[in-house]
Order: structure tokens, then C-alpha cells, then sequence
């Protein structure tokens, strides 16, 4: 009896760009969320297609995006790039399978979910069939934010990221590794990444701003429901793997107590208070590495301006910032089918 029940729950999963820096994360989750039970497919670019991984104690043989959509998952965890997501989201759609795409490429239709699953994981409904995973830089800041901005309201938001190399991909991480021993390596910065640091992350638009800036504000304002809130954002690219860090300045519409923020963090679900100057202790991407927490830290009132906030915040990219994320929704998702 006991094993109809399992297999009446089981479900048809795939992952999308599987080999990948978040794609290998995303089976890590899996398995550590206990749904390799589950029917698994591993799809990845054609150089790929043919390897073995292991998950969950099984060998699994990657096969192509056509191959999956044969086969019709019950759910697909895309993480292989906009270009693909664009091509083949709707494709696997239209037979009924529910895309979570990590990917940009569905984030600002206004018809797409853009979710974070304790803040606004309510918008999801089973009609829905292609869902956007939000940026890694947006998911750890409305984290920090939501639960304040629930009790006293946002009005602007000031940040600056300190993104880690993992955010541009495993390319990046060769570069920084192979500048560090001084070996010849192929570049996909425009500038050394080793002890070096600076401020562009993605591409430049004609405001001046960088395309990873403006995701902060418009994704932002959509997982908050805040369309009219004020944002501004500098992306900074730092020689780091651990984990992306931000410094928030937040206006608020009513007045606080430090005290009551610390509280209002510590019950938010997902969040670790870790703020404690006096023993040097504070969020670093060193200790967010491979956790799944969003840790918030250096809380204290912005004395140069009344109801404003300043606040540290670290998380690892990978983790909650991408494939964490992506399979929390998952989660949802199921959950709706049952």
C-alpha cells in the first residue's frame, strides 16, 4: 500500500542545462530536499549529451532538450540561458509541463509569475505554466526587505552589490583561479577579476545603468507589489566564489526601532540575523558559502536621515540566489498538482 501511495506521488522532473554551475546545484537540492524519488531527466547542450552524473545514488545519462520534451515532464527546472528558455519554455508549455526558468528571459512579463516562495509564493495558480526564477542579487535583498517592508513600507531603496564571479559562470571562476597563479586563461571580463574589482555587471544600457542594476528595480517592485517603488543600484563584480553581498540603504514611510527589526528578521523564514560588531561578527560570503540562508547583518538607523535603514546582506548566488529558489517553487508546484 505504502508503495502505491509513493508512486502515485512520484513526478516526471527534468533539469535543463544539468551540467551547468547552477544546474549541478539544483540536483544537489533535489537530493538534499529528498525529490530524487521522483522520475528525473538531465538535459544539457549537445557536448554534454551522453555523460553520466550521479543523483540520488543513481546514474543518470544526460540526454538532449528534444529528448525531454518527448517525454513530457510533469516539471522542468530550466537554468541553460535566456536563448533556450526563450526557444523551448513555451514549447514544453504548450504539453503541459510547468517551466521554472532561472534564466532572465521571462522575469518582466507582466502574465509571468516572478517568485520567491516565502514572500509571495500566493500568486502562484495551477494555470500557470512558465514561472520566472528572479535574479540571485534580487532574491537575497527582498528577502532582507519584505518583512519590513511589510510592517513600516518601503519608499526607496538604495543598494550596492559585491557579486562573486559565480554569477557570470564557471568560466569566470577559471579566469579568477588561473589570474591567482598567474596561467594563461581565457578572458570573459573586459578587465583581471584578481585582486581587482569593478563596477559592471552585465551589460550597459543607454540610462548608464547595467542590466544586472536594473533587474534590481524591476524585480523588485514585482515581487513586492511596490510598482511605484523608488530604486537605484550599483552591481559591483568582486574576486569572490562564495557568495553575493549587498549594502542596503532603505527609506521607510513609517519610523522603527533597531530592536524591533531584528526581531521582525530573526521570524522571517529564511533569514539569519548574524550582527554582533563587538566579536567581529557580521555576514561574509566565506560563511554564507553552500547554505541556503540569507543572512542579514551591520543593522543600524541612518543617522543622516529620519525612518532610514542600513543593512549588510550575504547569500550564497548558487544556493538561495538561483537553484535553491528554483526548487522551492518546485515545491509549490507540487504541492498545487496534489
Amino acid at each position: 500500500m505504502e508503495q502505491a501511495i509513493t508512486e502515485k506521488l512520484k513526478h516526471k522532473i527534468a533539469v535543463v542545462g544539468a551540467t551547468g554551475l547552477v544546474g549541478s546545484i539544483m540536483l544537489k537540492v533535489l537530493e538534499e530536499r529528498n525529490l530524487t524519488h521522483n522520475e528525473l531527466m538531465l538535459a544539457a547542450s549537445e557536448r554534454s549529451v551522453g555523460k553520466k552524473l550521479l543523483v540520488g545514488g543513481k546514474e543518470l545519462t544526460v540526454i538532449s532538450v528534444e529528448e525531454v520534451l518527448e517525454n513530457v515532464p510533469d516539471f522542468a527546472l530550466f537554468s541553460a540561458g535566456s536563448a533556450t528558455s526563450l526557444k523551448y519554455a513555451p514549447l514544453f508549455a504548450q504539453r503541459g509541463t510547468v517551466v521554472i526558468d532561472n534564466s532572465s528571459a521571462w522575469r518582466n512579463f507582466d502574465e509571468i509569475p516572478l517568485v520567491v516562495p516565502q514572500i509571495n509564493g500566493d500568486v502562484l495558480q495551477p494555470v500557470d505554466k512558465i514561472i520566472a526564477n528572479p535574479n540571485c542579487s534580487t532574491i537575497q535583498m527582498v528577502m532582507a526587505l519584505a518583512p519590513l517592508h511589510q510592517k513600516y513600507g518601503l519608499k526607496r531603496i538604495v543598494v550596492s552589490t559585491y557579486q562573486s564571479v559565480t554569477g557570470t559562470g564557471v568560466e569566470a571562476v577559471s579566469q579568477l583561479m588561473k589570474e591567482r597563479t598567474g596561467e594563461p586563461c581565457q578572458k570573459v571580463y573586459p578587465h583581471p577579476i584578481d585582486l581587482n574589482l569593478f563596477p559592471h555587471g552585465g551589460s550597459f544600457e543607454p540610462n548608464g545603468y547595467t542590466t544586472e542594476e536594473m533587474k534590481l528595480v524591476h524585480e523588485t517592485r514585482k515581487i513586492l507589489r511596490a510598482p511605484q517603488l523608488q530604486i537605484t543600484a550599483t552591481v559591483v563584480r568582486v574576486p569572490v566564489i562564495g557568495g553575493h553581498s549587498e549594502a542596503i540603504n532603505a527609506e521607510f514611510e513609517n519610523d522603527f526601532e533597531i530592536a524591533d527589526v531584528v526581531k521582525l528578521l530573526n521570524q522571517f523564514a529564511g533569514i539569519k540575523v548574524v550582527d554582533n560588531p563587538a566579536q567581529n561578527e557580521y555576514p561574509m560570503p566565506l560563511t554564507a558559502h553552500e547554505k541556503d540562508e540569507v543572512f542579514v547583518g551591520r543593522i543600524r538607523r541612518d543617522e543622516s536621515q529620519t525612518k532610514t535603514l542600513n543593512l549588510w546582506c550575504v547569500a550564497d548566488n548558487l544556493r538561495k540566489g538561483a537553484a535553491t529558489n528554483a526548487v522551492e517553487i518546485l515545491e509549490l508546484g507540487i504541492k498545487l498538482r496534489q
